[in-house]
């Protein structure tokens, strides 16, 4: 399968990350390779884009899909959360500006393989990087109920969550749940027949709190996100976009941290609130797609886009 992915925000991100010839700028969810490719357009010859991913089948599509171009740039399939160490390797400093486009691809959505999607009947895997050990099918098989509650409360949202939690315990009693329908006829089951008639899939948040869990997709926004800024140049940007409220919580608030400013008394000998303006917000409200990019592309319509500029 191809590795198929719809770029959300796109002229709104090149045009945000100020692209120049000449510059390096790391696009630190690779993907379908979409904003990396408008991001080489923008700074060639004599730019550098560094792409990282942690999912192989983005590597390979991404170097087959760039390769076209005179630039130069390196492909790391990486965490971003290790984003010190990926630039360190690659003896770069500082940066010109970063890309952040968090959650799931379309291609991980759309290869039922993977798992992802409450659609198709599939392994329950939902590994981003398929280095990993842990699945999906490992939590629901191997949690406790309480930690099932928590996860499915905590990152779907999900009113049912403890309901769900206890239908699946009781169910893997007789039964291992290892495919994406197994888990689907469970969680409709512990959803009330009047809840389920209205509102997106019942599965929706709850499998969306798993791949969450699995991936370890939230807790390592801010850090990185820190070490990001760290390694901008003076005047650098970095772009995030978000699709869900709680990863735009995340990047929200741990912009407005590193935006306040010292507020110690001007001739105050000494900095005793240890606060150092790092950033300045660009986007005072997050940038949402138009309608006609939701109408192109429907999985944009929750998207929202925040930017930061080095100080």
């Amino acid at each position: 399968m191809n590795f198929n992915h719809i770029s959300v925000l796109l002229d709104e991100s090149i045009k945000y990350l100020n692209c120049k010839n000449g510059g390096i700028y790391v696009d630190c969810t690779l993907g379908g390779a979409g904003h990396s490719e408008e991001i080489i357009k923008n700074i060639r010859p004599d730019g550098r884009l560094i792409g990282i991913d942690q999912d192989q089948a983005a590597i390979v599509a991404a170097e087959k899909k760039l390769a076209k171009y005179n630039t130069q740039f390196e492909l790391v399939r990486d965490n971003y959360q290790n984003l010190n160490s990926v630039l360190d390797r690659l003896k770069i400093e500082k940066v010109d500006g970063f890309l952040f486009d968090l959650g799931i691809s379309s291609y991980q959505l759309d290869t039922p393989e993977r798992g992802f999607s409450y659609k198709y009947d599939s392994p329950l895997d939902m590994r981003m990087d398929q280095r990993q050990a842990t699945t999906a099918a490992d939590l629901v098989n191997d949690l406790s109920v309480d930690r099932l509650t928590e996860i499915i409360r905590k990152y779907g949202e999900e009113k049912w969550a403890s309901r769900i939690a206890k239908f699946i315990v009781d169910f893997r009693e007789d039964q291992l749940i290892t495919r994406t329908d197994q888990l689907v006829e469970v969680i409709k089951a512990a959803i009330p027949a009047g809840a389920r008639r209205s509102g997106p899939h019942p599965a929706r948040r709850t499998f969306q709190a798993l791949r969450i869990a699995v991936n370890n997709e939230l807790d390592i926004i801010e850090n990185a996100l820190n070490d990001a800024v760290s390694r901008l140049k003076v005047n650098g940007r970095i772009c995030v976009i978000t699709f869900h409220s709680l990863e735009d919580r995340i990047v929200k608030h741990t912009f407005k941290d590193l935006s306040t400013k010292c507020t110690c008394p001007p001739n105050f000998p000494v900095c005793a609130c240890d606060t150092e303006q790092k950033v300045k917000i660009i986007t005072k409200n997050p940038v949402t797609p138009s309608e006609k990019e939701v109408e192109d592309n429907f999985r944009a319509r929750s998207a929202k886009l925040r930017v930061a500029e080095r100080k």
